[in-house]
């Protein structure tokens, strides 16, 4: 009975987390979901506690990245982007579409794919509406790119840091195994992305935009993001958490724009969006739950059952099953019971990267598959826009199957 009641809670909290009745922001529905299994008794209080300390490198980490993103708006750096995008494109909304993937890759790559939700969103949008173009396509990029780039570094999707845990590869024999599939991930996403969106693309920007300028606490707002990137590789090169690193680089990178002004560094931090931090707390909470109730034996089980079939058998059933399980509840508690489960259980190596694969790249589909999407959602309601979810289902149906293909495929040469 213990187990079905955790199940029906988790359904419950996943189901609120996706369609968010009453309008209620995401955090409330994890949040609550994990405080009901807590009052039930399906979980013990000291558990819960566990698991909540356990995501404390994720919490750095998003705070940072947060911190960031605030600093760049509240300077200006939006607008900047939004400018030089549009005067590099030279008023074509393809090349715009491109230049706008291309930046989406690289924020990614070296800032996470939550710096490309939170951070590169805002000044996309910034960019189409100066432009008067449909703001639809390049913002989808944003959603998209965030998954697809998010396994070229360590370092590219917090994900990654609970799949592997304290097993985390370095550098160089992690860019051996995921450099080609990132390669056509990446290729493939954009080239789908070009043909789903190809009316909207047609014609030219407005040419009467005006060119904005970067203040001096905008350029070193820069600077900070441009050194927070460094620190994040080196920590990454060097095999430490990422989250602590991050966190203190960027409130460093506010101080140093700000020159100390306390009562403007409050300012940005005051326009954080903190609910994230507890959304995340609730998963961790929830996913603990879940390994109780004997998630993690079961998918370590089907993990080894996968390793006697050739190959390519597995791991395409490895990276689309967990594909399917991350749009369902989220790529970061399926994150955490798959990384759960290859700690636990003696997994093939191939089948470890696939998952990998599937957790990343897998969550396309849905509008709250990934974390970096959940932000990115939070950033287009700061904006006053909406995206449902059979919208970005559609987009998600046509992108992310051929990517993941290829992808996965990719991983046994």
């Amino acid at each position: 009975m213990s187990n079905l009641l955790i199940w029906a809670i988790a359904g419950a909290t996943i189901a609120g987390i996706l369609f968010r009745p009453r309008d209620w922001p995401e955090a409330v529905w994890a949040c609550l979901g994990a405080a009901l299994l807590i009052v039930t008794g399906s979980i013990p209080i000291a558990a819960a506690g566990s698991a909540i300390l356990r995501g404390t490198d994720v919490y750095l980490f998003l705070t940072g990245m947060m911190l960031l993103a605030d600093l760049a708006r509240r300077e200006g750096v939006f607008d900047w982007l939004a400018s030089l995008a549009v005067r590099s494109s030279r008023g074509s909304r393809s090349r715009l579409f491109l230049l706008v993937y291309l930046v989406g890759t690289l924020v990614t790559v070296f800032l996470s794919n939550d710096a490309t939700a939170v951070v590169l969103t805002p000044a996309v949008f910034a960019a189409v509406k100066r432009a008067r173009a449909d703001v639809q396509p390049y913002l989808f990029t944003c959603a998209m790119i965030a998954n697809a780039a998010s396994f070229v570094l360590p370092i590219s999707n917090p994900a990654n840091l609970v799949v592997y845990g304290r097993n985390l590869p370095s550098l160089l024999p992690w860019l051996r195994v995921f450099a080609l599939p990132s390669a056509l991930a990446i290729a493939t996403t954009y080239l789908v992305l070009r043909l789903f969106f190809r009316k909207s693309l047609q014609g030219n920007l407005d040419p009467s935009l005006e060119h904005s300028r970067l203040s001096a606490s905008g350029l070193r707002a820069v600077w900070g993001i441009a050194v927070t990137g460094a620190v994040l590789i080196s920590s990454s090169a060097l095999g430490r958490d990422l989250g602590l690193p991050t966190c203190i680089a960027a409130i460093v990178a506010v101080l140093a724009a700000t020159r100390a002004n306390l009562r403007i560094a409050w300012e940005i931090a005051d326009e954080v969006s903190w609910s994230v931090l507890p959304l995340v707390a609730g998963l961790f909470v929830l996913v603990e739950a879940m390994s109780l109730a004997g998630a993690g034996r079961e998918l370590g089980a089907a993990l080894q059952q996968l390793a006697a079939l050739p190959a390519w058998q597995g791991s395409l059933a490895a990276s689309f099953g967990v594909a399917a399980l991350s749009n369902l509840m989220n790529n970061l508690p399926s994150g955490l019971l798959a990384g759960s489960a290859i700690e636990t259980t003696h997994v093939a190596a191939h089948l470890r990267n696939a998952v990998l694969v599937g957790v990343d790249l897998g969550p396309n589909l849905s509008v709250t598959g990934s974390l970096a999407t959940v932000l990115w959602l939070i950033a287009l309601r700061r904006e006053g826009l909406r995206v449902g979810a059979f919208t970005f289902l559609k987009c998600g149906l046509a992108t992310m199957p051929p990517a993941l293909l290829l992808a996965t495929l990719a991983l046994l040469v």
